[in-house]
C-alpha cells in the first residue's frame, strides 16, 4: 500500500459505484460479488450466464489491462501458505453465506438502498476484520 494515494482510492471507488450503478439500472441486479460468483456454480441458471460470467471475467481482465496501461506494479502479492489462504477463503465463503451477502453487496450496495440487514452487516464484518488483523499482526506475530 506504499503507492496508496487519495486520487487512486477515489477513482477505485468511483469505478465500484459506476459498476454497481450500471449492474442495477441495466439489469436490475445488486453487485454482490459472493452471490454472482456463486450462481457460476452448478446447476446453473442459463438466462443469467452470460451477464454473470461477463462481470466475473470484469474483475479479473480489468487489474490486467490496468497493468498493461499504466506499468504499475501489482499491489499486493498473495501469501506464500497455501494452507492459510485454503482456510481463510472457506472462512470468508462462510462469513458470506452466513451474512446473506459479501462486503459489496452489503458495504456498497446495501447501504446505498438503506437495507437493515445492510446497516447490521457492515459495522459487523469491520469490526471482525479489524480484530482479526490486530489479533494476526500483535498476538500470531503474522
Amino acid at each position: 500500500m506504499a503507492d496508496f494515494s487519495i486520487i487512486s482510492g477515489l477513482g477505485g471507488g468511483a469505478l465500484i459505484g459506476v459498476a454497481a450503478v450500471m449492474l442495477m439500472g441495466f439489469l436490475g441486479r445488486i453487485a454482490g460479488i459472493s452471490g454472482i460468483a456463486s450462481a457460476l456454480l452448478p446447476p446453473w441458471d442459463i438466462e443469467d450466464l452470460d451477464w454473470r460470467v461477463t462481470f466475473v471475467a470484469g474483475l479479473v481482465v480489468a487489474p490486467l489491462v490496468y497493468f498493461l496501461v499504466s506499468g504499475a506494479e501489482a499491489v499486493s502479492q498473495p501469501v506464500n501458505n497455501l494452507p492459510l489462504m485454503a482456510i481463510s477463503g472457506l472462512l470468508v465463503g462462510f462469513g458470506s453465506v452466513l451474512g446473506s451477502g459479501c462486503t459489496s453487496g452489503h458495504g456498497v450496495c446495501g447501504l446505498a438502498r438503506l437495507s437493515p440487514r445492510s446497516l447490521i452487516s457492515v459495522p459487523t464484518f469491520m469490526v471482525v476484520a479489524a480484530l482479526v488483523v490486530f489479533v494476526v499482526r500483535h498476538v500470531v506475530g503474522g
